[in-house]
């Protein structure tokens, strides 16, 4: 790392000097020369430390790998048996491409909810059309009854369903059947009921706890005059992998790498004890692991810990925490501040915004990362514009080592998980996931957006592997697979004959 300068030009304004009216005496000058050469310390040894705090060498990796996969058995073993919470899913039959007929999804996770039909050809003519709708939910019903929330819904769901026609057509005599994606904590009871177990993302609706959620919205489609019927309720990462396993029947695992993240694979029903003997017709399911809550041999440095303490929900997602795109903007901007602080990384004194919680974003991080200029122009703009630091060519350079510390570990503790579920899928398979061409679809903006973090994720899947099986293991992008994927399981889980 290249010590920081004692002067800069006067656009980047610190660490400058300024004249003096008369000759500073040699002892004073020797004097700010060492302060500044203390404070370069200073940020040297709070980067080394990120650097070898955070470090995933191979034994590490392969602890996480390992962990996880005894995590998912203790999950599948009995109900709270780790912290994976290894969801059943109640998705006995994946799309196989015979699926046809008109078909609608509908995926509320957020402050907007999306609807989208698809016209389903079989195998011959697979996906016919489709299209799609965003609405954004008005704030006050965030708060309202859950009447009112389910009605604006299944009122949009209605008007979308109006304009229907050119290539959607639904076959006379039958109802329209929608797979519902739900992303807020549920307990699902069979494919198409669930009980919201509690309102998350800044949602507080009242007379839902406790209460069937596709109930209320069957409900609401009634008093709308809406004639359909939720016919799967669907997890956003079982849908990635319903929707990525319909063009390829390699699919046995999705992952989302997005502002959240989760992980889903296709599990034997023999092999989850908890089960009782209990099988499905097709002898497999998909299981949602919740797997950000995962925590075992997690490398972490205080900056996590602290984060960590500051957040809504202390102690627990850890695996989250150090791999989405929600805290990696977080966990850099606290190493930067400290650096202005112990180290005045940025000038004697630094703007009061680098104080903010989540005001450097992942995407920030991102950006910076691309710039592959000789003065680092756009990772100072970029600083400048999150932060209002200003910064020079050396507090740039420090700046990028931060960002590539906190993704690299993030890359591939989230490759290390991924392993961990191939791992245990063909340790009981005895070999079958390994010995052949098996697929792990991607969805998320993180993954989709940030090469850097992309490499890394790859390279630790390949190190764990080594090369001949990862030959077999393809990481693939399945953008948007949740959304027609809900529609997919709809019509897998038809009350129709296809």
């Amino acid at each position: 790392m290249s010590s920081i300068p004692t002067t800069t030009t006067s656009a980047a304004g610190f660490f400058r000097i300024p004249p003096p009216p008369h000759r500073i005496p040699a002892a004073g000058v020797r004097m700010m020369a060492g302060a500044l050469q203390s404070n370069a310390s200073s940020v040297g040894t709070i980067l080394t430390n990120l650097q070898h705090e955070s470090a995933t060498p191979l034994p590490v990796l392969r602890h996480v790998a390992d962990a996880m996969t005894e995590d998912m058995r203790a999950g599948l073993a009995v109900e709270g048996g780790s912290d994976l919470k290894m969801i059943l899913s109640y998705v006995d039959a994946l799309p196989s491409g015979n699926e046809k007929g008109l078909f609608y999804a509908l995926d509320l996770g957020g402050t907007n909810f999306r609807v989208l039909r698809v016209q389903l050809g079989g195998k011959e003519e697979r996906v016919i059309a489709t299209e799609s709708e965003q609405v954004s939910i008005p704030k006050e019903l965030m708060s309202g009854t859950s009447e009112q929330l389910f009605d604006f819904i299944a009122n949009g769901l209605a008007t979308f369903a109006e304009v229907e026609g050119g290539n959607f057509r639904l076959p006379h005599g039958r109802q329209r059947e929608v797979g519902f994606t739900f992303s807020f904590p549920v307990m699902q009871t069979s494919i198409d009921s669930g009980i919201l177990m509690k309102w998350t993302k800044g949602f507080s609706v009242s007379g839902t706890a406790g209460r069937d959620v596709v109930a209320c919205l069957n409900e609401a489609m009634e008093r709308q005059a809406l004639d359909m019927r939720v016919s799967a309720l669907v997890n956003d990462t079982v849908g990635a992998l319903a929707g990525a396993r319909y063009w390829d029947d390699d699919v046995m695992v999705a992952v989302i790498l997005g502002t959240g993240t989760n992980a889903c694979y296709v599990e034997r029903t023999d092999a989850i004890p908890r089960l009782n003997g209990t099988m499905s017709a097709s002898g497999m399911t998909i299981i949602n692991t919740e797997w950000g809550a995962f925590s075992n041999g997690i490398p972490l440095t205080v900056f996590d810990r602290d984060m960590d303490a500051a957040s809504i929900n202390p102690g627990e997602q850890i695996f989250e925490k150090t791999i989405s795109g929600m805290y990696l903007g977080e966990i850099a901007r606290r190493v930067l501040l400290k650096m202005a602080e112990e180290g005045d990384l940025f000038g004697r004194s630094f703007p009061e915004k680098l104080t903010t919680p989540f005001i450097l974003r992942t995407p920030d991080l991102c950006a910076m990362q691309q710039d592959n200029s000789d003065d680092l122009q756009a990772v100072g703009s970029i600083l400048y514009n999150a932060t209002q630091v200003e910064s020079n060519l050396s507090s740039r350079k420090v700046a990028l080592e931060v960002c590539d510390a906190i993704v690299k570990r993030g890359g591939r503790l989230a490759g290390a998980g991924i392993v961990g579920i191939l791992q245990k899928m063909d340790q009981d398979s005895k070999g079958s996931i390994y010995g052949k061409q098996t697929v792990v679809a991607m969805d998320g903006g993180l993954y989709e957006h940030y090469p850097q973090y992309r490499g890394y994720m790859q390279r630790a899947v390949e190190e764990l592997l080594g090369s001949e099986i990862s030959r077999n293991i393809v990481i693939e992008h399945s953008k948007d697979g949740s959304g027609i994927g809900a529609a997919l399981l709809a019509a897998t889980n038809s009350k129709y004959e296809h």
